[in-house]
């Protein structure tokens, strides 16, 4: 089948990629001629693990390709992708519709013949009955139908949560665009992935509903993290005690310095808009966007009361600063707010990041770009680790020890052992859990 995708962010260039792995014939567009212009050469915009081999694998194969010209990817495509982002919009954290409805408005000048067009993106409840009301103004000739597919991608293994998910949901009512999803997700049938039908509107509250409920996991341990603190508990412990019951679940029970990234952030504030709008607010999640934003800021507190209590003219080190390891992305990443709270404080900030730091160089300024860790390590007063990047989990103690003009080692990942840190002779600070006081 021939697929266009348009909108060629993380979203739009994974999807596109893996459906061509799939064997279908896919054409990325985007407006920006420099971006295609560099895919087309082989340079892939984002870090993602194996992106860059499945993009040139399907791009040698001839069943991958990026253009510019809507127009022609769009006349000979059984199904459109609307893949473009949608920001939070200033001013009242609705989300941004605008690239959705120029994307939607592309597309009705270019239909020739059936098309299924679809909601990549993360929108709104109602968004597609409003993609569908543009494009039958702009071309009332067009036989189309609109379907909400949602997207669930982790970055960091979005290329193993497409080709193997958990679940497909696809918002339609129309037999004839259930039949071409079908064939479009044919190889996930033969896998047995549950696909589950549904009218738009419940396919694109899915996408949020799953988001928040996440969210909502991540604040909750993150809150009992900091009782397990005054009470002298162990939080990892109590993740284990109730994520071994069926009904809770382990994942995102990890208690660290609160969620960032793309998704999470922008998705709970836009649907405590919408449920504010058709008056039925949710108040859960509308607590647990406040208190998210909150425990970022306190956790520059919780480095420097480690430090001594006053962090200035002090240096302090800090690994790790996407949003999550196995990706470029600092959008809403704690350390933002963590470098904005010590540098109030009056510290001086030693940064590293595997593969952050060239999105990192345009939003953090009065920093030292360091190498490598123990760069990052030398002569500072104390260590954050930030971002539990692998290279971060086995970390040579004793030589950090040598560099460091004081063992003090702030782990806002609980990425090491309690007594492992005894035993090198840091005085060792976690969330969550009691601290380790050196001797």
């Amino acid at each position: 089948m021939h697929i266009a995708m348009i909108g060629t962010g993380y979203v739009g260039l994974v999807s596109g990629a893996c459906f061509s792995e799939f064997g279908h014939d896919v054409v990325c567009v985007d407006r920006n001629a420099a971006k295609i212009k560099a895919l087309k050469a082989g340079k892939v915009p984002i870090y993602e693990p194996g992106l860059q081999e499945l993009v040139a694998d399907n791009v040698a194969a001839g069943r991958l390709g990026f253009a510019t010209d809507i127009k022609r990817a769009v006349k000979t495509a059984d199904a459109v992708f609307i893949a473009v982002g949608t920001p939070s919009r200033r001013g009242d954290g609705h989300a941004d519709l605008s690239y959705v409805y120029a994307a939607a408005k592309s597309i009705a000048k270019a239909l020739n013949g059936y098309t299924v067009v679809v909601t990549k993106s993360t929108v709104p409840v109602g968004t597609g009955r409003a993609v569908e009301r543009i494009i039958r103004k702009a071309n009332p000739k067009a036989h189309f139908d609109v379907v909400s597919n949602p997207e669930f991608l982790r970055e960091g293994s979005a290329i193993e949560d497409f080709m193997r998910p958990d679940r497909v949901v696809i918002g339609t009512q129309s037999e004839r665009a259930r039949k071409v999803m079908q064939r479009l997700y044919r190889p996930l049938y033969l896998l047995e992935t549950p696909m589950l039908f549904t009218t738009r509107q419940t396919a694109e509250l899915v996408k949020y509903a799953a988001n928040a409920f996440l969210a909502t996991k991540v604040t909750f341990i993150n809150e009992v993290a900091d009782l397990c603190e005054a009470v002298d508990a162990n939080v990892q412990d109590v993740a284990k005690g109730i994520g071994l019951d069926g009904r809770i679940g382990s994942k995102f029970l990890h208690a660290g310095p609160g969620y960032g990234g793309s998704c999470f952030p922008k998705d709970t504030l836009a649907l405590t808009r919408s449920a504010k709008e058709a008056g039925r607010p949710l108040r859960i999640v509308e607590a647990v966007a406040k208190v998210n934003d909150a425990r970022k800021k306190k956790m520059a507190a919780k480095i420097i009361a480690a430090a001594g209590g006053k962090v200035k003219g002090k240096s302090i080190a800090l690994l790790g600063l996407t949003f999550k390891p196995n990706t470029d992305d600092m959008r809403e990443a704690p350390s933002l707010d963590i470098v904005a709270g010590l540098k109030k404080a009056g510290a001086m900030i030693r940064v590293f990041d595997p593969e952050g730091m060239k999105e990192a160089r345009a939003l953090l300024k009065g920093v030292s770009w360091c190498k490598d860790a123990y760069d990052a390590a030398d002569g500072a007063h104390a260590l954050a680790i930030v971002t539990e990047w692998n290279e971060f989990r086995a970390l040579d103690l004793e030589r950090l020890k040598r560099l460091m003009k004081a063992p003090v080692i702030v782990d806002l990942r609980n990425v090491y052992r309690r007594d492992e840190m005894a035993a090198a002779g840091f005085h060792y600070v976690s969330v969550g859990r009691a601290p380790v006081t050196r001797k």
